[in-house]
C-alpha cells in the first residue's frame, strides 16, 4: 500500500482520514499544529497524541521531512545557502535571504527543469520530477528549524518552472498561507514563470492575492527565443495578454524579470523596446545582472551599462529596480549548488 503523504493534506482532508481511521476529529487539529506551526519532523515529537495513533501514522503515512545536505553562508550579507535531500535521493536547494523587512526563503518547485532557460544552472540536467506540496512547504520549515527565526517572504523562484507543478504549487500556498499553519500572508508569496499562458490564466481564478513574477528577459519574440526556449510555444502577446488578464482578476501589480547579459539584451535599443512593450503594464521591471554559470559564456552587463538600462526606462516612466545580489560569494543563483553536487557525485563514481 502507498503511503499518504499527510503533510500534503489539508485541513479538510486531514480531518476526513482521521475520522476514517476511528480517531476523534480534534486529533486532526492537533496533527496539523504539530506538523505546520510547531514544525515536528518525526511523530515521536507530536507528544500529546495517543501511541495508538502514531502507530497507525508510522504505518499508514510519510512525513515529509527534508535532510540539510550542506549548509552556505555568505560572508558578504549573511545568505544562507541549502542543500536538502529528498527521501529517494534526489537534492534540491533553498535560499534564505535577510532583509530588514523579514526574512525571505526561495524555493524550489521541482527538482531540476525542462524549461531550458540558457542563463540557468537549474534546466542543465533537465528535469527529474515535480517536488510534493510537503517537499515544497519543508525547505521553509526546515530553514525556521535551523535558524530559529520565522520566516516572512517567500518566493518560489528556485529550481523549476511552478507553473509546470501547477496543482502541487496552488495546494502548497493554500498549506503556508492557512491561518492553522505558519499562515503566511498571500501577498508576501510570490512566484515566478517563464510565460506558461495557460498557468497563468488559470491562477487567475484562483482567487489568490499572491504576486506573479513573469521572467521576461527581453523586449521582443527574437531575442527571448535565443534565451528561452518557452518563447517558441508562447509569443510575448500572448503572454503579456495572460498577465494583464491576472492584474484585472486580482488586482496585484506583476514583475517583469530581466536578466541582463552583456552584448545579448542590454543595450540602449533594447531597453528602448522593452519601455514601449510594458507601457500600460500594471507592474515594476526588477533588473537582474545576470549570474555567470561555467556552462554558459554569458557575461554579467557591466554597472554603467545597467545603470543606463535603467534610467532610460525611467525616462519612460517606467517603474524599475536592480535587484540587489544576494550570496554572491557562495554561488547564490539557481541551481549552482545542487549542480555543483552532483558534478562531484558524479567524479566519485567514476
Amino acid at each position: 500500500m502507498e503511503k499518504i503523504d499527510i503533510k500534503s493534506l489539508n485541513m479538510e482532508q486531514l480531518t476526513a482520514y482521521v475520522a476514517a481511521i476511528g480517531e476523534k476529529t480534534f486529533r486532526a487539529k492537533q496533527l496539523y499544529e504539530w506538523m505546520h506551526q510547531k514544525l515536528a519532523a518525526d511523530f515521536n515529537e507530536m507528544t500529546n497524541l495517543p501511541n495508538s495513533l502514531k502507530e497507525t501514522l508510522f504505518q499508514q503515512t510519510e512525513l515529509t521531512s527534508l535532510a540539510i545536505v550542506e549548509e552556505k553562508i555568505s560572508n558578504i550579507d549573511g545568505t544562507r545557502k541549502y542543500l536538502f535531500a529528498l527521501s529517494d535521493g534526489n537534492v534540491i536547494e533553498s535560499v534564505l535571504m535577510k532583509y530588514k523587512h523579514g526574512n525571505s526563503v526561495c524555493i524550489s518547485s521541482q527538482v531540476g527543469c525542462r524549461m531550458g532557460c540558457r542563463f540557468c544552472a537549474s534546466t542543465l540536467d533537465g528535469l527529474e520530477r515535480n517536488l510534493s506540496p510537503s517537499e515544497m512547504l519543508d525547505q521553509i520549515y526546515r530553514i525556521q528549524k535551523n535558524t530559529g527565526e520565522r520566516v516572512s517572504n517567500v518566493v518560489v523562484m528556485g529550481s523549476g518552472e511552478p507553473l509546470d507543478n501547477y496543482d502541487h504549487l496552488v495546494q502548497f500556498v493554500r498549506l503556508l498561507t492557512d491561518e492553522n499553519g505558519l499562515n503566511i500572508s498571500q501577498r508576501n508569496i510570490t512566484v515566478s514563470t517563464c510565460g506558461i499562458v495557460p498557468g497563468i490564466l488559470k491562477l487567475a481564478e484562483e482567487d489568490l492575492q499572491i504576486t506573479l513574477a513573469l521572467s521576461l528577459h527581453a523586449p521582443n519574440d527574437e531575442v527571448r527565443k535565443t534565451l528561452m526556449p518557452v518563447a517558441n510555444r508562447f509569443p510575448l502577446k500572448d503572454v503579456l495578454d495572460a498577465c494583464q488578464t491576472y492584474f484585472e482578476k486580482t488586482g496585484r501589480r506583476l514583475t517583469f524579470e530581466y536578466s541582463l547579459v552583456s552584448g545579448v539584451n542590454d543595450n540602449l535599443k533594447e531597453a528602448s523596446a522593452l519601455a514601449a512593450l510594458l507601457k500600460g503594464q500594471h507592474g515594476h521591471v526588477n533588473l537582474i545582472p545576470v549570474n555567470p554559470i561555467k556552462e554558459r559564456n554569458f557575461v554579467q552587463s557591466d554597472r554603467k551599462a545597467i545603470e543606463a538600462f535603467k534610467n532610460l526606462l525611467e525616462k519612460n516612466g517606467i517603474n524599475v529596480t536592480i535587484r540587489r545580489e544576494m550570496g554572491r560569494d557562495i554561488n547564490g543563483a539557481c541551481g549552482q549548488l545542487r549542480k555543483s553536487f552532483l558534478n562531484q557525485e558524479s567524479n566519485a563514481s567514476r
